[in-house]
C-alpha cells in the first residue's frame, strides 16, 4: 500500500520559512552589494593613498637630482645605492606611511632604491609604465607579491625630461583584512535583521491566528466554498450580521423574499448596517434584541418566518444570523385543507342524517308498517337529502359551491348566525379551480361569522356571488360592528381581536393570505364597506369585504348561454 500522505506544514512554518528565506536572500544581496561596494571603496582609498605617497616622493628637489645624476651614469655601484640618499629617503617614507613599498628607478628602469637591499642595482620587474612620462595606478604582481601600486614619474629638475620613475605599493594583506572587517559587519547586522525578523513574524502569525480564530488558509478557503454551497444551494433566505452592526452576508433567496436590491447595485445591503438596509421593521427590533427570536413577517408576495440566532465561537461574539423561510405555500394548503375539512364535514352530517331516516325507514319495515315506510319516505324524497340551513342556496347552480356554502351554513347555525345567498347573485358557469375560490371565500365567511357573533342581534352574514366570463366576483358582508377606522386589516400581523369592543376581521394570518392568493391569480381582495358609523349603508353597520379572482370559472359558451336563457 503507498504510505499515507504526511500533513502539510502549518501556516505559521511556511510564513516562517518564506520569511527566512526572503529576508536571507535579502542579507545575501546587501552583503555582496556591500562587499563589491567596500571592495571598490578600499581599492580607490589604496591607490589615491599609493599616488600620494608617489607624488609627494617625485617632487622632492633632491629626489629629483639624484635620480638624474643616476640616469646620467654609465654604470651603478650597489653598494653607494645602498647608503645613498634615494635609498634612505625611499625607505624613510615607506616606514612612515606603512606603504608595501617604495621603489625609485632610473630612465632605463634600474632600482634606485627598494626594500630588498640586495635587488638595488637591478631592473625592475615590472612595466615601469611612469617612464613614459604618465602617471599610472594599477594592481601588479611584483617580486614583494601582489599589490595595489601607482607609478609616477621623476623629472629632472633643469628640464621636462624623464629621469625615472617612483612606484608606491600598498598590499592586498591590508585590503583583506579590511574586508573582513566589512564582512563582519556586514554578517553582524544580516544576523540582527535575521533575528528581528523571526520575532515580528512570529509576532504576526500570531496575531493572524487570533483574528482567524486558528484557521489555516486552507480551512479558511474550503469554509468559503461551504459557506458559498450553503448559502446559494438551499431556498431558505440567509442574511449574516456582524458583530459591529453590518450586514456581512445574504444569499439569493433572501433578497428575493424580501425584495432587496442586487449585488451589483449600489443599494446592497451588504456593508450597510442593519438598521439602514431597508429590513422589515419587526425583524430590525429581533436583531437589536440580540437574544434569539423567531417571528412571522408578511411582505406583498410572500408570508415568511424568520428566526434570528445569536453566534459566538470559543467566546467571542461572531455576531447573528438571520434565516427565513417562505411558509407561502404552506398556509395557501393550509386554507385549502380548511375548504375541504368544511366539505368533509358537510358530508359526514350528510352520512348521519341518511343514516338516521334509513334507521326509521328500516324499523318501520320492520314492524310491518309499510305504508307508513312509503309516506315517510316519500317525504324524505320531497324535502331532499339533507337540511341546508342556508337562505337563497338555490341560487346558486355549481355543485362544489352550492355544498360548500352548505356546510359552512350549518357552521353559522350551530353559532346562531344566518348565512343567507344575496338576492342579486347571478353565478353562470362551473367552478374550474374551487380549492382557490373556496380558500378566498371561506376565510371572508369565517371572518365574517366571527365579526356576527360579537356583534348585536339579528345575526347575519350575506353571501353575493356574480360571474363575469370566468372572473368570480363575490362580497361578504356581516352583522358586526365593522371595522375601526384608520386599521389596515391586511397589514402585517394586524388583529382586530385583540381590540377591546372590535369584531374580529383578520387574525393577522387570514386577510393577508387570501389577498396574496387572489393577487398571485391577477385578482384583489379589498374592503368595500369598513361598516361602523361611518357606513354607506344603513341597512346594516358591519363590513364587506369584496373579492375578485379571474380563472376560476369555466367559460362554456354554450352553458353560459343556457343559463342566461333561463
Amino acid at each position: 500500500m503507498p504510505p499515507e500522505p504526511k500533513p502539510g506544514r502549518g501556516f505559521a512554518a511556511r510564513i516562517m520559512t518564506l520569511q527566512f528565506v526572503v529576508v536571507g536572500l535579502m542579507i545575501l544581496a546587501a552583503a555582496a552589494g556591500a562587499m563589491w561596494v567596500t571592495v571598490q571603496r578600499v581599492n580607490e582609498q589604496a591607490q589615491e593613498r599609493a599616488l600620494a605617497i608617489a607624488r609627494t616622493l617625485a617632487a622632492d628637489p633632491e629626489i629629483r637630482t639624484q635620480v638624474r645624476r643616476y640616469a646620467d651614469a654609465e654604470t651603478l655601484d650597489a653598494a653607494a645605492l645602498r647608503t645613498g640618499y634615494v635609498q634612505q629617503a625611499a625607505e624613510g617614507v615607506r616606514v612612515r606611511t606603512g606603504a608595501f613599498f617604495v621603489v625609485v628607478t632610473e630612465d632605463r628602469g634600474i632600482r634606485l632604491a627598494h626594500p630588498t637591499p640586495s635587488l638595488l642595482g637591478r631592473k625592475v620587474s615590472t612595466d615601469p609604465a611612469a617612464l613614459s612620462g604618465r602617471e599610472s595606478v594599477s594592481r601588479e604582481y611584483g617580486t614583494l607579491g601582489e599589490s595595489v601600486r601607482a607609478k609616477v614619474p621623476v623629472f629632472a629638475p633643469d628640464d621636462a625630461t624623464v629621469a625615472g620613475e617612483i612606484s608606491v605599493g600598498v598590499g592586498v594583506q591590508e585590503l583583506a583584512a579590511r574586508l573582513r572587517t566589512a564582512g563582519a559587519w556586514v554578517l553582524g547586522l544580516g544576523l540582527g535583521a535575521l533575528a528581528l525578523s523571526a520575532a515580528s513574524t512570529r509576532w504576526l502569525v500570531r496575531r493572524l491566528k487570533a483574528q482567524t480564530l486558528g484557521l489555516e488558509p486552507a480551512e479558511m478557503a474550503q469554509l468559503l466554498r461551504d459557506r458559498d454551497a450553503v448559502l446559494y444551494g438551499v431556498a431558505d433566505g440567509v442574511i449574516g450580521i456582524g458583530p459591529d452592526g453590518r450586514v456581512s452576508v445574504r444569499n439569493k433567496a433572501a433578497r428575493i423574499m424580501l425584495g432587496l436590491p442586487h449585488r451589483h447595485e449600489s443599494a446592497d445591503i451588504i456593508g450597510q448596517p442593519y438598521t439602514d438596509a431597508r429590513l422589515p421593521a419587526p425583524l430590525v427590533a429581533a436583531i437589536a434584541e440580540g437574544t434569539g427570536a423567531t417571528l412571522r413577517l408578511e411582505t406583498e408576495h410572500a408570508a415568511l418566518v424568520a428566526t434570528v440566532h445569536p453566534v459566538a465561537r470559543e467566546g467571542i461574539d461572531l455576531g447573528q444570523v438571520v434565516l427565513l423561510r417562505d411558509v407561502t405555500t404552506i398556509e395557501t394548503l393550509g386554507s385549502r385543507l380548511d375548504a375541504v375539512q368544511t366539505m368533509a364535514g358537510a358530508l359526514r352530517a350528510q352520512r348521519h342524517e341518511f343514516a338516521n331516516r334509513l334507521h326509521t325507514i328500516s324499523g318501520l319495515l320492520h314492524h310491518g308498517d309499510v305504508a307508513e315506510a312509503q309516506d315517510y319516505l316519500g317525504e324524505v324524497i320531497a324535502s331532499g337529502p339533507v337540511r341546508e340551513p342556508v337562505q337563497n342556496l338555490a341560487a346558486i347552480e355549481d355543485t362544489y359551491l352550492r355544498a360548500f356554502l352548505g356546510a359552512k351554513g350549518v357552521e353559522a347555525y350551530e353559532r346562531g348566525v344566518v348565512l343567507r345567498v344575496g338576492d342579486a347573485s347571478a353565478l353562470y358557469g362551473s367552478l374550474v379551480d374551487a380549492q382557490d375560490a373556496t380558500a378566498v371565500l371561506g376565510n371572508l365567511i369565517d371572518n365574517a361569522l366571527r365579526a356576527a357573533v360579537e356583534g348585536p342581534a339579528p345575526r347575519w352574514v350575506e353571501v353575493d356571488l356574480l360571474s363575469e366570463g370566468a372572473t368570480l366576483h363575490l362580497a361578504v358582508a356581516d352583522s358586526g360592528d365593522g371595522v375601526p377606522g384608520g386599521l389596515d386589516v391586511f397589514a402585517e400581523g394586524i388583529s382586530t381581536g385583540a381590540l377591546p369592543d372590535a369584531p374580529e376581521h383578520g387574525q393577522g394570518v387570514g386577510l393577508p393570505l387570501v389577498r396574496r392568493l387572489a393577487r398571485t391569480r391577477g385578482g384583489e381582495v379589498w374592503i368595500a364597506d369598513p361598516g361602523g358609523p361611518g357606513s354607506t349603508d344603513h341597512a346594516h353597520s358591519g363590513a364587506v369585504f369584496a373579492a375578485r379572482l379571474p380563472g376560476v370559472l369555466s367559460t362554456d359558451a354554450g352553458t353560459t348561454e343556457g343559463k342566461n336563457t333561463r
